[in-house]
């Protein structure tokens, strides 16, 4: 008998598949303090959770016996999902129960603010009748501008073209085929600023989207532009957005999400009238809980009766049969997916090459595959993505992933090169495993450079000059960070270094903007891994 502890508020439904399920035994408990669940889940095999309760180290080290933690939802950041894979838990959420739900939020803060609703209902319960005041915008046959084309954004293309609108999007990881499928025409972010007539966001949080939405993108906005994000706070400068409204910069706002969550009562947006906003709402629907409770209670069910894993988050720590010599290898593809994806951006095609004799009878090297894939893709959707899902995503947006081995062997006894092509860019990442499972970059577009893929990298491009290490090396340490190594690469033809520096310390925008004006230096990007 599998015990499964929920301990937070659940739907009935999911609560009720659980118990109908044989060899399954039900607890529910809510608002426990960390003390008191550290206690509960002494004997349990699962536990459930929606957003409240946060399950920690602490709580998982008591949990001796668990097998899987469950979020019922699709963010996991209540779960110490690191903690859990050192233990063997798995952890799944359920990402797509509540998408309708957040995708008709966005549509509706659209149209309450293209009608400016809220504000007319403010003025009316004050006894007024301001029927010029709040003059609205027409959406039929506007332009509306999608960040991201995942689960959610595509559910809003649908919707808003319903209403009569033309649709472009901005997401560098689908191709004009898939997106135009879709009905959406894909668009670069200059573009989609200068066009849109409104704009909505449906990206995740990542080092390319943090503060999108600055001041300078404001310029280049319609004056009419209305602006909508229930998506991340942190992908809209608040401080720029606060800036542009005040000024009339755009027409208004409507936020879900917030940089700081709750958001503090004096946050200066809260007193503009060109801003409406909700308290993260996006999934705040009895059908979303509902379907959310019944996708992970399935989820669960189907784990303990036929070992079925999905949507799982940390599947690579949960290999089962995967042959040993095969585990490090899909640690690396990884990594080096998801160092190559920050480094170059959005791309249409991927392919893996595998060269040496360790690969030419690898039986699991469609999942080292899919581990490149997983890092290329898990910095820019909106949901997980993890060894299962990966193929199918990538499909998904129409990226095309070529597979090839050769036993050949090179300067390396084994090599994983990943090539990546955009239009009529490409790029080319090289990594190979030092000491069994030691994953170090070998090379970059052509350029020989030995680093550990591992931690906060800072990636810089310079002119091949004197006095650039210097330089950089003076920034960092005049703002208390501290560098572990340097690895430095030549390409000579083109007289261009390239050097990656592993910091131990987060590098702030402002020390990254400091970095990419300094003499010689081309581009700064932080990297992390």
């Amino acid at each position: 008998m599998a015990k499964i502890l929920i301990a937070d508020a659940f739907s009935s439904v999911g609560t009720e598949l659980l118990q109908s399920t044989p060899g399954l035994e039900v607890q529910q408990v809510e608002k426990a303090t960390e003390e008191e669940l550290c206690r509960l889940v002494a004997d349990v095999d699962a536990i459930i959770v929606r957003s409240a309760t946060k399950i920690t180290p602490r709580i998982l080290e008591a949990a001796t016996r668990c097998k899987l933690v469950g979020r019922a939802g699709i963010g996991v950041d209540n779960i110490a999902v690191p903690a859990a894979s050192r233990r063997g838990v798995l952890v799944m959420n359920a990402p797509s129960g509540n998408s309708i739900t957040t995708a008709e939020h966005a549509v509706s803060l659209l149209m309450s603010l293209a009608r400016k609703i809220p504000q007319a209902t403010a003025s009316m319960r004050q006894g007024k009748w301001e029927k010029n005041r709040f003059m609205g915008m027409e959406l039929f046959e506007r332009t509306l501008g999608i960040v991201g084309l995942g689960n959610i954004g595509r559910i809003v293309a649908e919707r808003a073209r319903g209403l009569g609108m033309k649709v472009i999007a901005l997401d560098p990881f689908m191709t004009p085929e898939a997106a135009a499928e879709l009905g959406v025409e894909l668009v670069d972010k200059d573009d989609l600023l200068r066009r849109s007539d409104a704009i909505t966001i449906h990206a995740p949080l990542t080092n390319h989207t943090k503060n999108l939405f600055d001041a300078a993108a404001f310029e280049k906005m319609k004056r009419t532009a209305l602006l909508i994000n229930a998506a991340r706070g942190g992908i809209i400068d608040e401080k720029a957005l606060f800036d542009a409204l005040s000024a009339k910069r755009i027409a208004g706002a409507a936020l879900d999400v917030f940089e700081v969550e709750p958001t503090p009562a004096d946050n200066p947006l809260l007193q503009l009238d060109n801003l409406i906003c909700t308290p993260h709402l996006g999934a705040s629907t009895n059908e979303a809980q509902d379907k959310v409770a019944i996708e992970l209670a399935q989820q669960f069910a189907d784990f303990f009766t036929t070992g079925t894993i999905r949507n799982a988050i940390n599947l690579p720590a949960v290999r089962g049969g995967v042959p040993p010599q095969a585990q490090a290898y899909i640690q690396l593809g990884e990594r080096l997916g998801r160092f190559h994806a920050q480094v170059f951006g959005g791309f249409t095609s991927v392919e893996v090459l595998y060269a040496g004799e360790a690969f030419a009878d690898m039986p699991a090297l469609p999942l080292v595959t899919s581990a490149v894939v997983q890092g290329l893709l898990e910095a820019a959707l909106d949901v997980p993505v993890n060894l299962v899902n990966a193929p199918l995503l990538a499909a998904e947006h129409g990226i095309k992933v070529k597979e090839s081995r050769t036993t050949a062997k090179g300067t390396f006894s084994s090599l994983v090169s990943i090539r990546l092509e955009r239009g009529s860019e490409k790029s080319e990442a090289q990594a190979t495993l030092f000491a069994h499972d030691d994953a170090r970059l070998v090379a970059l577009d052509g350029v020989r450079i030995e680093c550990e893929l591992a931690g906060r990298l800072l990636f810089i491009t310079n002119e091949d000059k004197p006095g650039v290490i210097g330089n950089v090396g003076t920034v960092l340490g005049s703002s208390g960070i501290n560098v572990a190594r340097l690895a430095v690469g030549l390409s000579a033809p083109k007289k261009q270094a390239v050097a990656l520096w592993n910091v131990d310390a987060p590098v702030t925008d402002a020390v990254l903007a400091t970095v990419a004006k300094l003499p010689n230096v081309t581009s700064a990007k932080l990297v992390t891994l």
